[in-house]
């Protein structure tokens, strides 16, 4: 398949709005964890701090893989602009893969993030029984 230097150059605007999407996530995670310091350590404290843990290690790794993914979409450019067609198409492919992994990791993060949520709903008073109603 040939493809032409527009052809990478159309994933810029989206995988720059990715990065920036993650990175207010990143520093909303960070005002919130910055808001634990001084709290109680009680259970539901303690699994909130690792639900976050986990999410800023899968945004940091989210960020990684769409800055990769950037890079590699550059490259490509650059071999088909200097007329290297087929290794050009290959490293496009490789930023592909790299920004479908990155919103992989969106996924896992978001729901890690609804884990978090029904933490504190449940140390608020609304136990599981009560998701279960309102679920639909």
């Amino acid at each position: 398949m040939q493809i032409d230097l527009a052809t990478p150059a159309m994933l810029f605007p989206a995988i720059s709005l990715l990065l920036l999407a993650y990175t207010n996530r990143f520093l909303t995670l960070a005002s919130v964890i910055r808001n634990f310091a001084g709290e109680d350590e009680d259970s539901g404290v303690k699994q909130q701090i690792s639900n976050l843990r986990r999410r800023i290690q899968l945004i940091k790794r989210m960020q990684e893989a769409g800055a990769v993914s950037f890079f590699l979409c550059v490259v490509a450019m650059l071999g088909i602009y200097l007329q290297y067609q087929t290794v050009g198409s290959w490293i496009f492919a490789a930023s592909l893969v790299c920004l479908m992994y990155s919103l992989w990791l969106s996924v896992r993060e978001i729901r890690i993030s609804v884990e978090a949520l029904d933490v504190h709903l449940d140390t608020c008073g609304y136990h599981t029984s009560n998701k279960k109603n309102h679920a639909n």
